[in-house]
């Protein structure tokens, strides 16, 4: 086996066992999520077997990371991600980001509509920050009612009631970032003005 493949396969152990225990899985829990015995589990995580592609595939499902960065596969020398949108009734996401947990990154494009749309306020954990690159956004935080042109942002607490949609015929596109509660968008500089 080449030397550099033995090295990506006896780092994937500890990686296991990281990504594991950020989760705050047990052995127990992760092998009733694959299907693979703790025991096999534990010499993964140890070092003490190698990991083969059908340990692996379970295991990056479980984690829900591409196969790829489960075993921190070298570079193939192509830099581009390939996006896979995920389309919905009220409109196309396509996830920016790869990580699970953390702060995710998303483009929208929400479709126009030529009726008037009635907000259908939502509330969860977290804190949003939206920037608009092309239409207008219609947001809704809880009583207040904005349109946003490209260029604006905003961020608030998804605790507050919101909701969003084109605000008007057109469609709209833009960024969201995504964090867990009291995860916030820190801006390092600030313009001049």
């Amino acid at each position: 086996m080449d030397d550099e493949l033995g090295k990506h396969l006896d780092a994937v152990g500890p990686r296991m066992r990281a990504l594991r225990t950020q989760r705050h899985l047990t052995l127990a829990d992760a092998s009733a999520a694959t299907g693979i015995s703790v025991s096999t589990l534990s010499r993964l995580e140890s070092g003490q077997r190698r990991p083969t592609l059908e340990l692996l595939l379970p295991i990056a499902r479980l984690y829900r990371l591409p196969l790829e960065e489960l075993i921190d596969a070298p570079a193939t020398g192509d830099p581009r991600i390939h996006i896979k949108p995920v389309v919905r009734d009220w409109g196309t996401v396509l996830p920016l980001t790869r990580r699970p947990g953390g702060l995710q990154a998303f483009k929208m494009v929400l479709p126009g509509s030529n009726r008037a749309q009635v907000p259908d306020l939502q509330v969860h954990e977290g804190y949003d920050w939206i920037y608009v690159l092309n239409g207008r956004l219609r947001l809704v935080l809880g009583q207040d009612d904005f349109v946003m042109s490209p260029g604006e942002v905003a961020e608030f607490d998804t605790r507050t009631p919101h909701w969003f949609a084109s605000a008007g015929k057109e469609p709209v596109e833009f960024l969201t970032l995504f964090g867990h509660q009291g995860e916030r968008i820190h801006v390092r500089a600030r313009p001049k003005h």
